[in-house]
């Protein structure tokens, strides 16, 4: 249904602008979107013309035709129309696969389809942005038009959609970041590269700090590699041969190329190397959080979830053939405890198989699928199989959590690695006294520390709870005369570690309270003559609601307690 409105939207714009050229019109996870080469741009204010055009072919219940035609035949009907995009597209079409157009009236598209009986089975739609996009993706292709729109079953479920598409732009981390004073991204220094202000930095600490105690309770130690390695180092790894498009170009260092890090694995990799390993040595379960840089193109840059400068929460784990089920299941189970305790309690699953092309042993695909199958049934998390969705060099679990309005992210991931262990020559001494080749496993919990705090934001709307919170309550005195004890009261609680500020600002004391509200702080305490006497705050919390005058003892208890148990999930 979403493919086939994006179709009568093509047929839309087709028939009220002049020589228009097409590309592609995919269905989305809600809606659609269509591409297109015109010579005027397209705003907003041409919805409502393009919509009641669609209006119109949807009430005309016109049947969606497929035809099948020769690749010669469809060459030429679309050199004839002038469609060069097209003309492309169909070149990209397997020698074996037929050539397919479907027909809606006037309009006719080179499409695999499938699509609705015909317009008229169209319930629903809205379109809601248009935004420029590159040919292919490559900047150096032209720049077209791309119109988004939404389809849903029933106008009903259009308006929902709607809904929730304003309540993402009121959640969206670019536009809280900003409000709430938490990063920055500077063109002086450069796209995709992230400064972290005071406050945000104060999260991701408290993120970092709190990262490290599970691990160190999970039976992991922690690493710290180097930024920069020999260009050797990433031939050996494949990086070179795979990934040289991603990487920053070498500098020379003493006659020699060296590479800023696109992954810290290889460093890992070195560190197992450095000394011999033994069966009883293993398993081995080492973290870093390693930053690392990618080449992004700048078009696909977008606030903190896609940058070229991020921190990983990286960690891989060596171990014996016998030790995988235990391990996968282990990590399965640590990944989803720490997602419930940042708040996200609906948690699904991919789980990616072998591709046609791959390395390693059939006994060792069949053992790593295995152990990555028991171990999401084993933790009854859902998944669905990606059939051939595994990289050359294993298989994969990627863990998709719901944030607070519905959305999915792809957050953590469990891989196999049957490339690297040969490519370096990993082994480890059995107890046959003869060498072995350890299996590795990557694995990330949170992804990077950039992408997992935009979400963060996103799925709290900026409103953290209590633990994450940079700034956990704020000192409110009436006048400047409370502002010796409020003072002493932020002492109190900073003495708790618990992070406070005073508004020492000259103003009154309501306006005081707004910013505080609009600052997304949790709690105020307010100071007035008659807290100062009796050694106490008035409380109140960010939501309005009074929590009455409260000992400074009863307010740090009130403040452990939440600070600890949102901690664990409770």
């Amino acid at each position: 249904m979403r493919h086939s409105t994006a179709h009568v939207m093509a047929a839309a714009v087709c028939r009220l602008f002049n020589d228009v050229r097409l590309d592609i019109g995919p269905a989305t996870a809600d809606g659609f979107y269509y591409d297109f080469d015109l010579s005027r741009r397209l705003s907003p204010d041409d919805f409502p013309a393009i919509e009641e055009e669609m209006s119109r072919i949807i009430a005309d219940d016109l049947p969606f035709e497929r035809l099948e035609m020769s690749r010669g035949d469809a060459e030429q009907m679309l050199k004839d129309a002038g469609q060069s995009y097209k003309l492309e597209r169909l070149a990209d079409i397997p020698a074996d696969e037929p050539i397919t157009i479907y027909r809606t009236g006037d309009f006719v598209d080179l499409c695999r389809g499938p699509h609705l009986k015909s317009t008229g089975q169209i319930k629903g739609f809205k379109l809601v942005s248009v935004a420029g996009s590159y040919y292919r993706g490559k900047e150096s292709n032209p720049m077209l038009q791309r119109v988004y729109g939404i389809a849903a079953e029933s106008p009903k479920e259009v308006k929902r959609l709607l809904a929730l598409i304003e309540e993402a732009k009121k959640r969206d981390h670019r536009k809280l970041g900003k409000e709430l004073d938490l990063f920055s991204i500077e063109d002086q220094v450069g796209p995709g590269l992230v400064h972290w202000h005071p406050k945000g930095a104060r999260i991701r600490s408290v993120i970092e700090d709190f990262w490290r105690k599970e691990h160190y309770r999970a039976g992991y130690e922690l690493l710290y590699t180097p930024h920069i390695g020999r260009g050797n180092l990433w031939e050996i790894s494949g990086h070179l041969g795979f990934y040289k498009e991603n990487m920053y170009s070498p500098m020379d260092i003493e006659g020699s190329d060296y590479y800023i890090k696109p992954m810290n694995c290889p460093f890992h990799i070195q560190i197992y190397k450095s000394s011999k390993r033994s069966y009883r040595d293993l398993p081995l379960r080492w973290a870093e959080l390693g930053t690392v840089y990618r080449y992004e193109k700048s078009g696909v840059l977008h606030g903190l979830l896609r940058v070229r400068g991020f921190t990983q929460d990286d960690a891989h784990i060596f171990c014996t053939p016998e030790q995988i089920f235990d391990e996968v299941r282990l990590a399965v189970r640590f990944a989803r405890g720490m997602l419930r305790a940042f708040g996200f309690t609906e948690v699904s699953a991919y789980l990616a198989t072998r591709p046609d092309k791959a390395v390693g042993s059939d006994e060792r695909w069949k053992q790593a699928m295995d152990s990555l199958e028991n171990a999401l049934k084993s933790e009854s998390i859902p998944y669905e199989e990606d059939k051939g969705g595994g990289v050359f060099y294993g298989p994969k679990i990627d863990m998709k959590i719901k944030d607070a309005i519905g959305r999915e992210w792809q957050l953590s991931t469990i891989q196999f690695d049957f490339n690297e262990p040969e490519r370096f020559e990993m082994s480890y001494i059995g107890e046959d006294g003869k060498e072995h080749r350890p299996y590795m496993v990557h694995r990330a919990l949170m992804g990077s520390l950039e992408r997992f705090f935009g979400i963060l934001v996103e799925h709290y709307a900026g409103a953290f709870p209590l633990w994450l919170a940079p700034e956990q309550a704020r000192v409110l005195p009436l006048t400047e005369n409370q502002q010796a004890y409020s003072d002493s009261v932020a002492k109190v609680l900073r003495d708790a570690d618990l992070r406070v500020t005073v508004d020492s600002r000259s103003e009154k004391i309501n306006a005081k309270i707004r910013k505080a509200q609009v600052e997304k702080v949790p709690y105020m305490l307010i100071v007035g003559p008659k807290e100062v006497e009796a050694g106490s705050v008035a409380v109140r919390k960010r939501s309005g609601g009074e929590q009455g005058m409260m000992l400074l003892k009863e307010v740090v208890t009130l403040l452990k307690d939440e600070e600890t148990s949102k901690k664990t999930g409770v």
